[in-house]
């Protein structure tokens, strides 16, 4: 299966997500989207594929988001991806691309709406969170 994650390595949430995605039997294509961030045209793709707005695909934690003013309502989609693409930490992460779909997956597990159900076992996330069963199915 043909899968992409935008990854950000100093993310816990993006790691967890990159190691199911692996528990899932699959080795995806890492893009450090820090390093290689997309073009307007695939981050535009990406967040309309995943149902959400550009507000939604922002990362609001911390700076520059606070010192660039973004939470201003006034602000528009255009505005909102030129800050985006001009630093790409304001992506909000991961987004991971799959045949089955789009997602930005946070919490993590959103990934596992877009992956077969090819799970190799047990996962557990970074803090202890246990996610799938020895069974490779999803605790709920």
């Amino acid at each position: 299966m043909d899968v992409t994650i935008y990854h950000n390595p100093a993310c816990g949430t993006s790691r967890n997500t990159l190691e199911m995605i692996r528990n899932a039997g699959i080795e995806p294509s890492v893009i450090e989207y820090l390093k290689t961030p997309p073009s307007r045209a695939e981050l535009v793709k990406m967040i309309a594929d995943a149902g959400l707005t550009v507000r939604q695909a922002l990362r609001e934690k911390g700076i520059p988001y606070e010192e660039l003013g973004l939470a201003n309502p006034s602000l528009t989609d255009e505005q909102l991806l030129d800050a985006m693409l001009n630093d790409p930490i304001l992506i909000n992460r991961p987004f991971v691309v799959t045949p089955l779909g789009t997602r930005l997956s946070r919490p993590s597990e959103a990934v596992l709406d877009i992956l077969p159900d090819t799970h190799k076992g047990a996962f557990t996330k970074e803090d202890g969170e246990k996610v799938l069963d020895e069974k490779g199915k999803r605790v709920v």
